[in-house]
Protein backbone atom coordinates (compact mmCIF):
# COMPACT_ATOMS: atom_id res chain seq x y z
CA UNK A 1 0.00 0.00 0.00
CA UNK A 2 1.20 3.81 -0.87
CA UNK A 3 -0.29 6.65 1.22
CA UNK A 4 0.45 9.71 -0.44
CA UNK A 5 1.16 12.95 1.91
CA UNK A 6 1.24 16.61 0.93
CA UNK A 7 4.00 18.58 3.40
CA UNK A 8 1.47 19.86 5.56
CA UNK A 9 -0.01 16.44 6.82
CA UNK A 10 3.13 15.14 6.84
CA UNK A 11 3.85 17.80 9.76
CA UNK A 12 0.16 16.81 11.20
CA UNK A 13 0.77 13.11 10.93
CA UNK A 14 4.36 13.51 12.50
CA UNK A 15 2.93 15.68 15.69
CA UNK A 16 0.13 13.33 16.16
CA UNK A 17 2.64 10.48 16.18
CA UNK A 18 4.88 12.21 18.46
CA UNK A 19 1.84 13.02 20.89
CA UNK A 20 0.75 9.41 20.77
CA UNK A 21 3.75 7.97 20.98
CA UNK A 22 4.51 10.29 24.26
CA UNK A 23 0.89 9.52 25.75
CA UNK A 24 2.03 5.62 25.48
CA UNK A 25 5.62 5.66 26.87
CA UNK A 26 6.24 8.95 28.96
CA UNK A 27 5.12 7.51 32.35
CA UNK A 28 7.40 3.96 31.40
CA UNK A 29 10.38 4.13 33.09
CA UNK A 30 10.73 0.78 33.40
CA UNK A 31 12.19 -2.36 30.91
CA UNK A 32 13.07 -1.65 27.26
CA UNK A 33 11.51 -5.09 26.64
CA UNK A 34 7.69 -3.80 27.09
CA UNK A 35 6.41 -4.47 24.05
CA UNK A 36 4.09 -1.80 23.93
CA UNK A 37 7.20 0.88 24.28
CA UNK A 38 9.29 -0.72 21.38
CA UNK A 39 6.00 -1.08 19.36
CA UNK A 40 5.19 2.59 19.61
CA UNK A 41 8.60 3.76 19.73
CA UNK A 42 9.85 1.62 16.05
CA UNK A 43 6.79 3.07 14.00
CA UNK A 44 7.34 6.77 15.57
CA UNK A 45 11.12 6.43 14.55
CA UNK A 46 9.89 5.39 11.09
CA UNK A 47 7.73 7.87 10.64
CA UNK A 48 10.28 10.67 11.57
CA UNK A 49 12.81 8.81 9.84
CA UNK A 50 10.64 10.05 6.65
CA UNK A 51 10.87 13.89 7.20
CA UNK A 52 14.35 14.36 4.65
CA UNK A 53 11.42 13.66 2.01
CA UNK A 54 9.40 16.57 2.88
CA UNK A 55 12.25 18.71 2.75
CA UNK A 56 11.99 18.66 6.67
CA UNK A 57 15.30 18.19 8.70
CA UNK A 58 16.51 14.67 9.65
CA UNK A 59 16.17 15.65 13.69
CA UNK A 60 12.26 16.67 12.75
CA UNK A 61 11.32 15.04 15.72
CA UNK A 62 13.26 17.73 18.06
CA UNK A 63 11.26 20.59 15.79
CA UNK A 64 7.98 19.23 17.07
CA UNK A 65 9.00 19.21 20.85
CA UNK A 66 11.63 22.46 20.79
CA UNK A 67 12.25 25.52 18.84
CA UNK A 68 15.77 27.26 18.71
CA UNK A 69 14.43 30.51 20.87
CA UNK A 70 12.66 28.00 23.62
CA UNK A 71 8.86 29.23 22.51
CA UNK A 72 6.64 26.86 23.18
CA UNK A 73 5.33 24.51 20.42
CA UNK A 74 1.70 23.46 18.65
CA UNK A 75 2.94 20.22 19.88
CA UNK A 76 4.09 21.06 23.51
CA UNK A 77 0.90 23.27 23.80
CA UNK A 78 -1.52 20.25 23.16
CA UNK A 79 0.50 18.11 25.65
CA UNK A 80 0.44 20.49 27.93
CA UNK A 81 -3.68 21.33 27.48
CA UNK A 82 -3.93 17.58 27.57
CA UNK A 83 -1.95 17.38 31.01
CA UNK A 84 -4.09 20.22 32.19
CA UNK A 85 -7.61 18.87 31.41
CA UNK A 86 -6.56 15.50 32.54
CA UNK A 87 -5.65 16.98 36.16
CA UNK A 88 -8.65 18.66 36.68
CA UNK A 89 -10.76 15.89 35.56
CA UNK A 90 -8.97 13.35 37.43
CA UNK A 91 -9.00 14.65 40.39
CA UNK A 92 -12.21 15.20 41.63
CA UNK A 93 -12.65 11.58 41.37
CA UNK A 94 -9.81 10.86 43.20
CA UNK A 95 -10.98 12.73 45.83
CA UNK A 96 -14.10 12.18 45.52
CA UNK A 97 -13.25 8.42 45.39
CA UNK A 98 -11.57 8.77 48.44
CA UNK A 99 -14.06 10.69 50.62
CA UNK A 100 -16.63 7.80 49.87
CA UNK A 101 -14.82 5.06 51.30
CA UNK A 102 -13.60 7.51 54.35
CA UNK A 103 -17.41 8.43 55.05
CA UNK A 104 -19.12 4.87 54.46
CA UNK A 105 -17.51 1.97 56.05
CA UNK A 106 -17.13 -1.59 54.06
CA UNK A 107 -20.39 -2.83 55.73
CA UNK A 108 -22.94 0.39 54.56
CA UNK A 109 -20.47 0.39 50.90
CA UNK A 110 -21.46 -3.52 50.71
CA UNK A 111 -25.14 -2.86 51.92
CA UNK A 112 -25.37 -0.38 48.81
CA UNK A 113 -26.87 -1.58 46.01
CA UNK A 114 -24.68 -0.13 42.23
CA UNK A 115 -27.10 2.48 41.87
CA UNK A 116 -26.84 3.94 45.16
CA UNK A 117 -22.73 3.30 45.32
CA UNK A 118 -22.41 5.39 41.89
CA UNK A 119 -24.70 8.27 43.03
CA UNK A 120 -23.35 8.39 46.89
CA UNK A 121 -19.79 8.68 45.09
CA UNK A 122 -20.53 10.72 42.35
CA UNK A 123 -22.37 13.30 45.11
CA UNK A 124 -18.87 13.40 46.58
CA UNK A 125 -17.03 13.69 42.88
CA UNK A 126 -19.45 16.63 42.32
CA UNK A 127 -18.46 18.90 45.31
CA UNK A 128 -15.11 18.36 44.54
CA UNK A 129 -15.78 19.43 40.61
CA UNK A 130 -18.08 22.46 42.19
CA UNK A 131 -14.96 23.31 44.44
CA UNK A 132 -12.39 23.05 41.43
CA UNK A 133 -14.74 24.96 39.26
CA UNK A 134 -15.40 27.67 41.87
CA UNK A 135 -11.95 28.66 43.52
CA UNK A 136 -9.17 25.94 41.18
CA UNK A 137 -6.93 24.91 43.27
CA UNK A 138 -6.75 27.83 45.34
CA UNK A 139 -8.45 26.04 48.88
CA UNK A 140 -6.74 22.94 48.70
CA UNK A 141 -3.94 23.16 51.02
CA UNK A 142 -1.47 20.45 53.07
CA UNK A 143 0.82 21.82 55.42
CA UNK A 144 3.71 20.44 54.20
CA UNK A 145 5.70 22.01 56.91
CA UNK A 146 4.47 19.23 59.72
CA UNK A 147 5.25 16.45 59.83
Amino acid sequence: MKINLTKKQYESLAKIVYLGNWMANAQRTGSKDDPRLKEYDEIAEYIFSLSPMFDLPENYENEIEFTDDDSITEASRLHEEYDENMFFDELPHRLGERDFYKKYSEEEINAMSDEERFTKKYDLVDVWMDELIAHDIDRIAIDATKK
